[in-house]
C-alpha cells in the first residue's frame, strides 16, 4: 500500500494541434481579405486617354494652369495669353518636333479642379509629349 501512496497522478494535457488548425485558417483568411480593405477617401476619379512615361528628356517646357483653369504656357512669358487645351497641344506639338526629348511639366493652382490639371496632361500626351512631370512646393515648414 505505501507503493501506491507515493504514485502521482499523471497530469491532463492539452492537444493544441486543433489551435494550431484554427490560427492557420484564420492567417489564410486575414491574408487573403487584407489587400482587399483599402482605407481612403472615395472619389470620381476623371478620365483620360492617357499612355505611362517612360522616357528621361534633358530640357523642359512649363505649362501652367491656373486657379480658374486655363492653360498657360509658361514659355510665353508674364505676356502669356490663355489657350484652350486644342492649341496647347498644338503648340506643344510644334515644340516637341524640334526636340523630342524634351520634358513636359504641369504646374497646377492648388484650387484648380483636378480634372483640369488632367485634361492638359492628356492634351499634352497627344502632342506627343514623352514625359510629363507635376511642379510642387515644399510646404513652408520644410523650406
Amino acid at each position: 500500500m505505501a507503493h501506491t501512496r507515493n504514485r502521482r497522478k499523471p497530469m491532463a494535457q492539452i492537444n493544441v494541434v486543433p489551435y494550431i488548425d484554427v490560427m492557420l485558417v484564420l492567417l489564410v483568411i486575414f491574408m487573403v481579405t487584407a489587400p482587399m480593405m483599402q482605407q481612403g477617401v472615395i472619389v470620381d476619379l476623371p478620365e483620360a486617354d492617357a499612355q505611362p512615361v517612360t522616357d528621361e528628356p534633358t530640357e523642359q517646357v512649363v505649362i501652367a494652369v491656373d486657379a480658374q483653369g486655363r492653360f498657360f504656357l509658361d514659355e510665353d512669358g508674364p505676356d502669356a495669353l490663355p489657350m484652350s487645351a486644342q492649341a496647347l497641344t498644338n503648340r506643344i506639338a510644334d515644340l516637341l518636333r524640334e526636340r523630342k526629348d524634351k520634358q513636359v511639366y504641369v504646374r497646377g493652382d492648388a484650387g484648380v479642379p483636378y480634372g483640369r490639371v488632367v485634361e492638359a496632361m492628356a492634351a499634352l500626351q497627344a502632342a506627343g509629349a514623352s514625359g510629363i512631370g507635376l511642379i510642387t512646393e515644399q510646404p513652408a515648414g520644410e523650406r
